[in-house]
């Protein structure tokens, strides 16, 4: 829930950051000198770039949650159960090992979604962030693709 509220206030930061950086862009489009027309014209990308991000993230987040709750519900979500450091974080050796379960279920059932899910959360238990959200792009593609059948 905590979550949910930090996401919610950025997106309404980001929505005051959008009125603000619109409303500048349309006074130097509006205005009367060239150079002036093609800084606003330039001014709109950064925001719109800004827009695809905040939605291709907020996608993200909410389809890999989606997809976890329905692994809860079926029993199927890892446990969190390895072992950790005094300050919280995963033994690496443990994550490292307990991985090689997740990579031969996606290599004996490439296109399960839930597979690659699996995959994802064991990247990200070994610290492999740059994998673990390739992992679980591959995931949701698998997923949308099953839900749109």
């Amino acid at each position: 829930m905590k979550t949910k509220i930090w996401v919610g206030a950025i997106l309404l930061l980001f929505v005051f950051y959008l009125v603000a950086a619109f409303g500048s862009a349309a006074r130097f489009i509006n205005s009367a000198e060239p150079l002036a027309k093609v800084i606003g014209f330039a001014a709109l990308v950064i925001p719109l770039v800004g827009v695809w991000i905040l939605i291709r993230e907020v996608l993200f987040g909410s389809r890999t949650q989606t997809m976890a709750g329905i692994l809860e519900s079926e029993g199927l979500l890892p446990e969190d159960n390895l072992p950790r450091t005094p300050s919280g974080r995963i033994v690496k050796a443990a994550a490292d090992e307990d991985f090689v379960q997740y990579k031969e279920e996606v290599e004996a059932n490439p296109e399960s979604w839930k597979s690659w899910h699996r995959l994802a959360l064991a990247y990200d238990a070994s610290g492999d962030r740059r994998r673990a959200r390739e992992s679980m792009r591959t995931a949701i593609g698998f997923y949308l693709k099953s839900t749109k059948k």
